[in-house]
């Protein structure tokens, strides 16, 4: 192996452990956040309103993250974002040194936070093929490690944020991902590639090509819109998270509850991270196999055949392996479409289309959470749960069917 090979990686190595640490942070501050409200408030509505204040700034801050960083730079964005992240997390135990953390402190520094993680998420996502290209690796095997470490990190920083909160308290669990976003930072700000959104940019503004302010601000909507093979995809994924997030904040939840069996729900999350995991990762194994759409098919038709049984409510063992292949069939769906997005946007617009369905994914769970908890409380956990898997078949099926699915072959030229 020749004796470059070390350092050619060093931007992939660089990358993937921001990607990493990020993932880890925001699912520490995921737990840290509604624990550090109960312990001030007691109250489990409190926690509930931070929480949904939390997710609207994704949903209105990621369409001009996806602006930003098609307009400053994919690494700048990213470096600036997680720095901010790092003061924001790091103000919860600063204040609680010095003040009171009343629930309305609580929610502006909760909100402050969330602000500034679209912006991160969406350039990570946009360095992919400038790192692909920069290390000799294809895009689309990239695609599937970055989305399986992201789910790794995201699977894991939960146990280490109850560790965190067991040994130190909640507040003072915000330290690690203090430190964990300045490593982010730090990755990406020594990280020397490319800038193929820069590029393209540039080249566009030699032809004479200029937006006016509101076109360049909904370039990401229009450009989203007129794609259908990636408007399709995007809706599909929509509906999919509309039905996955509330299987593990609301559905199984509630089930074990009613058994008393904590055991038994921590049994079938860690079999649904799991299978997720295992899932994003396969998806480099499977692009150089099968073609965009089979795969697509096979993401729909694997959620279906695993949604049916789990909505029956089956014995654990049945369910616990109902949830490994529900994770695996989803997994491969956000290295898909980042994929498309690649394939088939221009690269001084991919930022932009990346905010833009990072802000739809944002909005659908919240959505769809409120829905199918009023659905368990009017007719009960099981019934609920069979109208969502009906919904989702024939969503499904729909899919599978359309002639547009065949068009996720295609690239477009740029």
């Amino acid at each position: 192996m020749p004796s470059t090979t070390p350092h050619r990686r060093r931007p992939l190595l660089l990358l993937e452990t921001a990607n990493a640490a990020s993932g880890v942070g925001n699912s520490i501050v995921m737990i840290a956040i509604p624990w550090l409200v109960l312990e001030t408030t007691g109250s489990a509505a409190a926690a509930g309103v931070v929480g949904a204040a939390s997710g609207l700034p994704a949903i209105l801050a990621a369409p001009v993250a996806g602006l930003l960083v098609d307009r400053l730079g994919r690494r700048v964005v990213s470096v600036g974002s997680d720095v901010l992240s790092a003061v924001s997390v790091a103000l919860i135990p600063i204040v609680a040194s010095v003040a009171e953390l009343t629930l309305p402190v609580i929610v502006g520094l909760a909100v402050l936070g969330a602000t500034f993680d679209p912006a991160g998420y969406t350039a990570r996502r946009s360095l992919l093929p400038d790192v692909a290209e920069a290390v000799g690796m294809g895009v689309d095997r990239l695609n599937g490690i970055h989305e399986g470490i992201f789910a790794m990190g995201w699977t894991l920083g939960p146990l280490i944020g109850a560790a965190l909160i067991a040994l130190a308290g909640a507040s003072a669990a915000f330290w690690l991902p203090f430190v964990l976003f300045l490593v982010a930072a730090f990755c990406l700000g020594v990280m020397r590639v490319g800038d193929a959104g820069q590029r393209a940019r540039a080249e566009a503004t030699e032809r004479g090509e200029k937006l006016s302010a509101r076109e360049g601000a909904v370039r990401g909507f229009t450009a989203l819109w007129r794609d259908r093979p990636i408007r399709l995809i995007t809706f599909a994924v929509v509906i999919l998270a509309a039905v996955y997030m509330p299987t593990e904040a609301v559905i199984l939840p509630v089930y074990f509850e009613g058994l008393g069996d904590p055991g038994g729900l921590g049994i079938v999350v860690a079999a649904l991270a799991a299978g997720s995991v295992i899932g994003a990762f396969s998806y480099g194994w499977l692009s150089v196999r099968l073609p965009r759409s089979t795969i697509a098919r096979l993401i729909l038709v694997g959620t279906v055949l695993s949604v049916l049984p789990m909505a029956l409510l089956l014995p654990l063992p049945i369910l616990a392996a109902a949830a490994f292949a529900l994770g695996l069939a989803w997994g491969p769906a956000d290295p898909l479409m980042t994929t498309l997005v690649q394939r088939r946007i221009r690269p001084d617009e991919q930022g932009r289309v990346f905010g833009v369905q990072l802000s739809l994914f944002a909005a659908a769970p919240p959505v769809a959470l409120l829905v199918v908890g009023l659905l368990v409380e009017s007719i009960g956990v099981g019934p609920a749960y069979l109208v969502m898997a009906a919904l989702l078949a024939a969503v499904s099926l729909a899919m599978i069917l359309t002639p547009g699915i065949r068009e996720l072959d295609h690239d477009l030229p740029r």
